[in-house]
């Protein structure tokens, strides 16, 4: 029924075409109404977000609310929906840190060859006094794993109950070229991997050639399955003979948490292959530094006796899986050839190059044999 107040104005004016007048009045004041949220919505994301994120949310939602009807829920739709890539992506600096440790380690190659304690404990680091600006005071690592061309080491993050783990080891049959390949290979992944659920890339941006994943893996009986949400990037150095790794968790408005898993919320990984002669010549050293926490109840020595025999499962069966593309000629998607844009390459970016990202932001990779 119509309001009392709304009646009488369009009985008393029915001749004067009232009930019209009322109506254009009504939509005058919703559109106005939604005009002033939308103004509130645009001043809020104007104070979180930099001029560039803003240019990729605006494009986003004009492609999401074009050609539909303006309500308010679609809109709040699409602003909850947007992944900020200015926040989010993997920076340069993070992948010359992780080169920079490679080049430490590499100058310590020569104590690897001995069984000294001290020669064990890569660049070990006290703890500063008085200075708590420092975030990640680091701890000296102890070795856990000594083999001739395998060393695990772990050390405690400050200020929790978990380990971060490095690795440095040497593969002589394989190249870098096809190790670094099926690292990278998602698709080849969920062929040797049999405790991966799922494996795919959510999105890729188009500036740094960073890309959100999510993998779902199988954790031994009789605890959950576990699903990570995390951006990679790589980089390939040819002039240098380098090449680098680098995923963190991070959270993805496409992927909300399921009950069906655990997500992993906290979880790095940096990964480095110096070539012994060329990326495509038998031979190389390699750097991994990992560090997860996988939401057990279990005590902290179990979680790290879990990891630390795990961690080189893990690496021979991916060693094996480049050994079987390589001798039975498996095809795995060559990203050293497919290779992301540099960093360099960001000062140039415009937010007309970030509208084209839905668009494929990385072209077709070629396909070559591992």
């Amino acid at each position: 029924m119509f309001p009392r107040s709304l009646l009488v104005a369009w009985l008393a004016g029915a001749r004067g075409g009232g009930l019209l007048a009322l109506l254009a009045n009504q939509c005058r004041f919703v559109t106005g109404l939604r005009v002033r949220r939308a103004l509130q919505i645009a001043q809020l994301y104007g104070r979180l977000y930099s001029e560039s994120s803003r240019s990729v949310l605006l494009s986003r939602l004009w492609r999401r609310l074009h050609g539909r009807p303006g309500h308010a829920s679609a809109l709040m739709a699409a602003l909850s929906s947007v992944f900020v890539w200015d926040e989010e992506r993997i920076q340069e600096e993070e992948l010359q840190r992780s080169i920079n440790e490679m080049k430490r380690l590499e100058e310590m190659s020569n104590m690897f060859q001995s069984s000294g304690v001290q020669c064990h404990t890569p660049e070990p680091k006290a703890q500063t006094e008085g200075n708590e600006d420092l975030e990640d005071k680091e701890q000296p690592w102890e070795m856990v794993m000594d083999k001739k061309h395998f060393k695990l080491w772990r050390r405690p993050i400050t200020g929790t109950h978990l380990y971060q783990y490095r690795v440095f080891g040497t593969y002589t049959d394989v190249t870098p070229r096809q190790f670094f390949n099926v690292q990278l290979d998602t698709e080849y992944r969920k062929k040797w991997d049999a405790l991966v659920i799922k494996l795919e890339v959510i999105e890729r941006d188009v500036v740094s050639g960073s890309e959100v994943l999510h993998w779902v893996t199988h954790f031994p009986y009789p605890m959950y399955s576990r699903d990570y949400v995390y951006v990679r990037r790589y980089s390939v150095d040819q002039e240098n003979n380098m090449m680098v790794l680098v995923s963190r968790a991070v959270e993805h408005p496409s992927v909300p948490e399921s009950p069906e898993f655990v997500r992993v919320r906290s979880y790095e990984s940096q990964m480095v292959i110096r070539p012994h002669r060329s990326f495509d010549e038998n031979g190389f050293d390699y750097l991994l530094t990992y560090s997860d926490n996988p939401q057990t109840v279990f005590p902290r020595y179990c979680v790290s006796w879990m990891v630390s025999s795990g961690m080189p499962d893990f690496l021979e069966k991916l060693h094996m899986a480049t050994l079987k593309a390589k001798n039975m000629e498996i095809k795995v998607k060559d990203y050293i050839s497919a290779k992301p844009l540099e960093m360099s390459s960001e000062a140039k970016a415009t937010s007309q190059s970030s509208e084209r990202k839905n668009e494929g932001s990385c072209g077709p990779a070629r396909i070559e044999y591992a």
